[in-house]
């Protein structure tokens, strides 16, 4: 089985979610879909100016990882142009630049917010007040939030516990 893919951190939703061949209705055209997270590797690289290396610690993916998406944008986008299908912007597996989590302690049921991308995992977390066991239970953007999933927690012994 496949490692679940991990959700890529995007700086802002697209403003437009179709581009198309002028003069010729919606409704006649092919769609080629762009993922979010493909466009945010295009306007990295390519709006941006940055080295892959940047871009990918911006997305909080691989260098490789993001090498993949922005080929694979490259050669939607590329399709689109050269043989006049519609592009269509949508979906994907990612995150807004400052979106929170909800953490809460199981023991004193203090909550706090915790950001996307510091790398605390729920079932690694500890209370901050007092160092009990956390449950995350809920997100504001995300995998989860668009796939009504509620709150996402990684399974798995603690290795902090006894």
């Amino acid at each position: 089985m496949p490692r679940p893919r991990k959700p890529r951190c995007v700086r802002d939703e697209p403003a437009f979610g179709f581009f198309k061949p002028q003069g010729v209705p919606l409704r006649e055209l092919e769609l080629v879909s762009l993922s979010v997270e493909e466009l945010e590797a295009l306007r990295l690289a390519d709006i941006d100016g940055l080295y892959q290396e940047d871009a990918a610690a911006q997305m909080e993916v691989s260098r490789p990882t993001f090498h993949r998406i922005l080929k694979e944008a490259h050669r939607k986008v590329a399709i689109a142009l050269v043989e006049g299908k519609a592009l269509g912007i949508e979906g994907g597996d990612y995150f807004l630049a400052g979106d929170t989590r909800i953490f809460e302690c199981v023991e004193c049921a203090y909550s706090w917010e915790e950001p996307f991308g510091t790398g605390v995992r729920a079932c690694e977390a500890v209370c901050p007040k007092c160092g009990g066991a956390v449950a995350r239970y809920g997100c504001a953007r995300g995998r989860a939030a668009r796939q009504g999933l509620g709150s996402q927690d990684c399974r798995g012994p603690r290795m902090d516990r006894g």
